[in-house]
Formats: C-alpha cells, sequence, structure tokens
C-alpha cells in the first residue's frame, strides 16, 4: 500500500514509508495514510470494547478490514463534493474529518456530538457528509445532490454494500443518472456477506452487469495496495467531474468483524482466515510505534468523551 505522489512533490522519505507484505513485498505506505488507517482500526475496537464492557446501548457496524477504502479515496475527493454513507460509516467520517472525538460523543451521548447524540452510529449530518442506516436509501438522495452539482466539476460519491443492491430504490436513482448524466460516483464495499447471508446466495448475476444495464460505466478493485488502486480510480473519478457521467467502482473487500456488534454467523476459523492489512504489515519501528500512538490517542479519547456531560438537544435548535 502506498499513496500516489504528485509530479511536483518529491517522494516521501524512507523513515516516513513502512512496507506492507500483501501482495508486493515494495509496497509501502505513507505515514499519514498508515496514522488514518490506524486511527480508523483503533476507533472500531474501542467501540466493540465498549459496548462488550455495557457502557453504550444500542447497536454499531463497525468497519474492520475495510478500512483502506475510504483512505484510498481520501485525496480524490475535494472539500465541494458531498458525501452518502450507510450504517457501516465510521470509516467513511473519520477518512473525511479525522474527529473522532465528535463521532465517539454523538455515538456516547455526550457534549460535542456531531449531531447532539440524537443521530448516534449511523445517522449523521456535518457539511456535505450524510449517512443513514436505511438501505439504498442514500443513492437516490445522492442522485439528487448530483444533478444539483452537475456542470460545477464536483461529485457526489456514494457509499453502498453488495447487499443494497437489493434495494429498487438503487435501480431507480441508476437510471435516472445515467439518463440525466449526473456526476455520481457509487463506491461499493462487496465484502460478501449481507448481514448474515453470502453475496452468492442472495445476489444473481453481477453487480458489474447491474451498472451496465443503466449503461453505467463499472471498474472492480481487488487491490489494497492504495497506489495501486489510485492509480487505476483517480482518472475514472476526474472523468466523472468532467463529463458529468456516472461511475460504479466496486471493491473486492472483507469484513472482519460482526454484522453488529455481536452476531457474526461465520465459524471463527473462516474470520481468521480473511485477508487484513494490519495483519500482514510487516513489522517495522515506524508500524509499530505508530500503531501504539493510535491506541494511546483513541484510549485518551475514551476516557476524555466518556467523562464529559451528557449531551442537550433541543427541537428548535
Amino acid at each position: 500500500m502506498s499513496q500516489t505522489i504528485p509530479a511536483t512533490e518529491s517522494p516521501p522519505a524512507v523513515a516516513d514509508r513502512v512496507s506492507l507484505d500483501i501482495e508486493s513485498p515494495e509496497a509501502a505506505v505513507t505515514r499519514a495514510d498508515l496514522e488514518l488507517l490506524l486511527l480508523i482500526r483503533h476507533f472500531e475496537l474501542a467501540l466493540l470494547d465498549l459496548f462488550g464492557r455495557g457502557e453504550l446501548n444500542g447497536t454499531t457496524h463497525t468497519c474492520l478490514g475495510q478500512e483502506y477504502v475510504p483512505v484510498a479515496l481520501t485525496p480524490l475527493l475535494q472539500p465541494d463534493d458531498y458525501v452518502f454513507s450507510n450504517h457501516r460509516g465510521h470509516g467513511h467520517y473519520l477518512a473525511r474529518y479525522q474527529d473522532p472525538e465528535g463521532l465517539l460523543a454523538e455515538i456516547m451521548g455526550r457534549e460535542g456530538a456531531i449531531c447532539s447524540g440524537v443521530g448516534g452510529s449511523q445517522h449523521i449530518l456535518r457539511d456535505r457528509y450524510l449517512s443513514t442506516g436505511v438501505q439504498g436509501e442514500s443513492l437516490p438522495v445522492a442522485a439528487g445532490a448530483a444533478l444539483h452539482l452537475r456542470g460545477t466539476g464536483a461529485l457526489a460519491c456514494v457509499y453502498i454494500g453488495d447487499g443494497t443492491w437489493g434495494e429498487g430504490s438503487v435501480y431507480e436513482a441508476l437510471n435516472l443518472a445515467s439518463l440525466w448524466n449526473l456526476p455520481l460516483l457509487v463506491i461499493v464495499e462487496n465484502n460478501g456477506i449481507a448481514q448474515s447471508t453470502p453475496t452468492t446466495r442472495q445476489l444473481a448475476g453481477t453487480i458489474r452487469d447491474r451498472a451496465h444495464a443503466f449503461g453505467i460505466r463499472h471498474h472492480g478493485v481487488t487491490s489494497i495496495d492504495l497506489t495501486e488502486i489510485r492509480s487505476q480510480i483517480a482518472p475514472l473519478i476526474a472523468s466523472v467531474r468532467t463529463d458529468s457521467r456516472p461511475l460504479v467502482i466496486e471493491f473486492a473487500t472483507h469484513r472482519l468483524g460482526p454484522h453488529s456488534k455481536g452476531d457474526d454467523t461465520r465459524p471463527p476459523d473462516q474470520v481468521r482466515h480473511l485477508p487484513d492489512w494490519y495483519r500482514r504489515v510487516e513489522p517495522t519501528p515506524l508500524f509499530a510505534q505508530a500503531d501504539e500512538a493510535a491506541r494511546t490517542r483513541i484510549a485518551a479519547i475514551v476516557g476524555e468523551v466518556s467523562a464529559r456531560p451528557l449531551s442537550r438537544w433541543s427541537a428548535c435548535g
């Protein structure tokens, strides 16, 4: 995994890179990418720990194993783009804002919460970012935002999973996006399982062919190397802006945690053998240092946010 470096910039020093034994022994990830990956990983682990200790109520859906998807997209999205997320959206939010304090306060209902604690884990609204726990809801809303953005150079990026392709609203939105030439970027995180049902048992055909049925371009990503991913998708995303044409990018990824906080129906051995960028990182001093720093930072945030007063909310603002 490594970051694509524009020709106008100098490569990061060797001390700022760490090798990942994933697909290529030369693959590397920059310090900034590594820190963001680890921030998301340890935030999600902290949430599961808080739920396990009975300090949080309700539910949550972690993105363990999928952290690299929003991290890969971070430098390719612009501040004036809209981002629409889903129930498994903590990584999307943290990659966009790097605000673990506000997100944890939202989930815990404490002061400083993004939405005064009324949105919780799944329903977040901030600037041009929106997440929802309703399957398929974000795509038609994203299409509406893309209609508004047409001709501006900005786009609407929406994250959905493979299971969401069973929702009729998905196809209605894709139909309009194609007909109206909308700058809509659909990021599919295909982790091979929809809650507890393997994708092969609930999805006929392929996502690629379903996109093509509407005349929409599709690009599949199987790599977890950030440089490779960005080199593939950067020109495609640029064309969404310049040509105002929708695009579906499908990531073949893996969900390492449960569907929600403790309902994984897969055998433990199956989950343990799924690819995980974290487990395959070469044990260099840089990684160990960054990993411990992220773990320590999240632990401190958990302690500080837990001590805050409960959030207060008024329907009148």
